[in-house]
């Protein structure tokens, strides 16, 4: 049952809205179930009420399965819980002019998400198998890589053994990905080697090259081992599917099947104002080929970005009429601020959490007319409706108001 049946209705909420106060929002989390910085959903939990965080948006990699754990912790404490997906998909046209857009290491490749899902979470059967096979596609890779990984080891060491299973069994949930297979390799070296320099040695050999990571910086050696062994070019690389990136239009379907926003990451610039990507590097373009994509929500994450490049881009695209989200994704190993930051360190200033909180509302405003079986922001078929952003975002300030108020 969605608590969201349980509020007034529009035009009751629309009445007493909610004061204007901007709570502190971040929109997009992993959460164990895909690969997180936290090892169980309740810690996400206990930090933002550390914070003072108060609307959260879980957005795991292809799956669902956190919502319902999600969305109990949320309940119990009083946070507003937003749902939300993502996947990685191909534009192969962009791929064969060699033009990267999300991912700046692989040309046509895009990370989309979907805001604002279905709670309970549902979609139609032939949309439950295109989820089935595509995580199928994944977890086989995932397992070759794994296999290359152990054949590694054990030639240094013949007593360590890694297999898919364990990995699977001790460090995820339901998905296997890079990150579970770098922090399992880290865990075994710990455990077979306890002082440093047999650490360093280890990992000299296994990557034939010293460490530059202290092997005791646990999110710094975690990134080596995989930026080394299971990257492109790494001894443990195994290439992907062609079948484990859809089009984007299929993800679009997905998404929308379950209720959902279809919605851009934006990757932007690297903290010192360079744009990255081919894609993001003309705004003007990147603005009609979103149009033409049906796109009309952003997100960014601003650890990464600067905040003159970042203010200078939600100007842009809000006056293009374009809802943002701002979150911090949380998907690297290593517990870090659940505020949304700059830098990681330096508090968002008012006017981006105003952008960050009115994006939550829209959202929010979206959640809960889908649940009551009314059109939200977009139409079944990724329009928008006719509803005019600032109804919606004073919606959606009054949803989130009566659950946190």
């Amino acid at each position: 049952m969605n608590f969201l049946k349980e509020f007034p209705d529009v035009e009751t909420l629309m009445r007493i809205g909610g004061d204007i106060e901007i709570p502190n929002v971040n929109g997009h989390i992993h959460t164990p179930y895909s690969f997180s910085s936290f090892d169980r959903i309740s810690q996400i939990f206990d930090l933002a009420k550390d914070e003072e965080v108060e609307v959260l948006g879980i957005n795991d990699f292809f799956v669902s399965d956190g919502f319902n754990e999600f969305y109990s912790f949320a309940v119990k404490n009083g946070v507003f819980p937003l749902f939300n997906v993502e996947f990685i998909g191909l534009i192969p046209e962009l791929q064969r002019r060699n033009v990267t857009i999300n991912d700046p290491s692989n040309p046509g490749r895009i990370y989309f998400s979907g805001k604002g899902l279905n709670y309970p979470y549902r979609v139609s059967e032939e949309n439950k198998q295109f989820l089935e096979e595509l995580i199928k596609e994944s977890q086989k890779q995932v397992a070759k890589m794994i296999e290359k990984v152990n054949y590694l080891l054990q030639a240094i060491y013949p007593e360590m053994n890694l297999t898919y299973d364990e990995v699977k069994e001790k460090y995820a949930k339901e998905l296997v990905r890079e990150r579970h297979i770098a922090k399992a390799i880290r865990i075994l070296v710990d455990e077979n080697y306890p002082k440093m320099s047999g650490k360093r040695m280890f990992y000299t050999e296994l990557f034939d090259i010293e460490p530059k990571a202290n092997p005791e910086d646990i999110p710094a050696i975690e990134n080596e081992i995989r930026s080394r062994l299971l990257k492109a070019g790494g001894l443990a690389f195994v290439p992907e599917s062609p079948a484990s990136f859809p089009a984007v239009d299929r993800i679009k379907e997905y998404i929308l099947d379950a209720g959902g926003i279809p919605c851009y990451p934006v990757l932007l610039d690297d903290r010192k104002g360079n744009l990255i990507t081919g894609f993001e590097s003309d705004w003007e373009q990147m603005d009609e080929r979103l149009k033409t994509m049906n796109v009309h929500m952003l997100e960014l994450i601003p650890s990464r970005n600067s905040v003159e490049k970042l203010r200078e881009f939600v100007k842009f695209f809000t006056r293009k009429g374009y809802v943002v989200s701002l979150g911090s994704e949380h998907n690297t190993p290593g517990i870090f601020p659940l505020e949304v930051k700059i830098d990681g360190e330096h508090e968002l200033p008012e006017d981006l959490k105003k952008v960050s909180y009115e994006g939550a509302c829209v959202i929010a405003a979206h959640q809960y007319l889908k649940t009551n079986g009314l059109e939200g922001f977009v139409t079944p078929d990724g329009n928008r409706t006719g509803k005019s952003l600032e109804d919606l975002k004073a919606l959606g300030n009054a949803v989130i108001k009566e659950l946190i108020a």
